[in-house]
């Protein structure tokens, strides 16, 4: 069985920005090309980056930002109310920020991993394996 990541936003913008982790994002995309298995964004997720982006680095750039995800082996999945569910149950259960928690709830409902170098993803490893950059 082929395993699934999800990358959450602190993946993703560590890959873009070339950041701690970014060898290991790299390494991961190209797995994903060659195997044709996508690595998962939650579309919230998406978002995120966009908006961090924009703060940080402005919005032409951002924009480039979110071109740049298009033309990588990473598939873009719907926040629907299934998601958003658990999603919702995991915030109600854990000190995580709410796009955080759509990562996770992609993850578990994917039954994949998560890429992610944010510590506030260790308090749910026992539900939800890591991969730590």
């Amino acid at each position: 069985m082929i395993s699934r990541k999800v990358l959450d936003s602190y993946a993703v913008i560590a890959f873009l920005e070339n950041e701690t982790g970014a060898d290991k994002i790299a390494a991961l995309i190209k797995h994903a090309r060659d195997s044709e298995n996508p690595l998962l964004l939650c579309v919230v997720n998406w978002g995120e980056v966009y908006y961090i982006l924009h703060k940080t680095v402005g919005k032409d750039a951002a924009r480039q930002a979110l071109q740049s995800i298009d033309t990588l082996p990473i598939e873009i999945i719907p926040a629907d109310r299934d998601l958003t569910l658990i999603a919702a149950e995991l915030k109600a259960r854990y000190k995580m920020s709410y796009a955080d928690c759509f990562a996770a709830a992609l993850a578990k409902s994917k039954k994949a991993e998560i890429v992610t170098g944010d510590k506030e993803f260790e308090q749910i490893e026992s539900e939800i394996k890591i991969i730590w950059l």
